[in-house]
């Protein structure tokens, strides 16, 4: 039997009694190609490849990994789901953690 436990309040998720749900979120790096576009003309691509490689061999292939794409998933109880939707990016949370005053 697979046991469900929810990733925020760490209680045991029945599927049989409850819901169980899933949240995904996926975070890559933005490019904006028009940034530069005035300078498209001067620029050599290949040497621009040929210095990104070179950084490449430096950094461990999975601290860039993480820092250009990153996939999670987790598991929610009907609870932990509700409060998730109200805020989720847990800008109130931040607020009390820092505890900023309203002047």
């Amino acid at each position: 039997m697979i046991r469900y436990i929810c990733d925020l309040c760490k209680c045991e998720i029945d599927p049989e009694d409850e819901l169980r749900y899933v949240v995904k979120i996926e975070v890559y790096a933005a490019y904006d190609p028009n940034l530069n576009a005035e300078d498209e003309d001067d620029r050599d691509h290949l040497q621009e490849i040929q210095d990104i490689l070179e950084r490449l061999e430096d950094e461990s292939d999975q601290q860039i990994g993480s820092d250009v794409y990153q996939k999670l998933r987790f598991d929610l109880c009907p609870e932990c789901r509700k409060k998730f939707l109200q805020n989720p990016l847990a800008r109130e949370s931040a607020k009390a953690v820092f505890g900023f005053s309203t002047n």
